[in-house]
């Protein structure tokens, strides 16, 4: 892991390496398992953040699933827009499905909270939400998230998925921003 790095105004220092979020992503895996692995549940993951997250978590799924994808963005620069913007949307019936929502980071709780209700009028069988990080100090949002990776303090962090204005997602690392 990079003693730090730049990201376009910014500098981070190393935060979660490689092998503790994949460690934590195992163990969600196995959660997860355990509760739908007879259920065929849909992942939907939520882009752009989760992709990394979604995709090596998918990997470790050894059961049927689904995943679709919808976009949904309230950051701008290093703090939430307080708007929730749909970009691409769901197209998928879950009418009666086992439903598993993956986001990269839950803090506020405000893009899940403006989204569930849309989800949950499809009448799914269940819903659950699997976040691989969330920082309880933020979130003013109530949500129940079944399944969390790692719970982080509330500092800005970027890799892994995770982006400063659309950069440093491809970090394969997690870094904060530098005090």
């Amino acid at each position: 892991m990079s003693a730090s790095v730049q990201v376009l105004d910014k500098s981070f220092v190393p935060f979660l390496d490689a092998e503790t979020i994949d460690a934590s992503i195992a163990t969600l895996a196995a959660q997860i398992k355990a509760d739908y692995g007879d259920k065929t549940p849909l992942f939907i993951a939520i882009l752009n953040g989760s992709f990394m997250f979604s995709s090596d978590l998918f990997k470790k799924l050894d059961f049927p699933a689904e995943i679709c994808f919808i976009k949904l963005a309230s950051y701008k620069g290093t703090k939430s827009s307080g708007h929730v913007i749909t970009a691409i949307g769901l197209d998928t019936v879950i009418k009666n499905r086992h439903v598993i929502i993956l986001e990269d980071i839950v803090d506020t709780g405000k893009t899940l909270s403006a989204f569930l209700p849309e989800i949950e009028h499809q009448q799914p069988a269940s819903l659950s939400i699997c976040t691989l990080l969330h920082k309880p100090e933020a979130q003013v949002h109530p949500l129940d998230l079944k399944y969390i990776g790692i719970t982080i303090p509330n500092k800005f962090v970027v890799g892994y998925g995770l982006d400063y204005d659309g950069f440093g997602r491809n970090l394969p690392e997690i870094y904060q921003l530098k005090d």
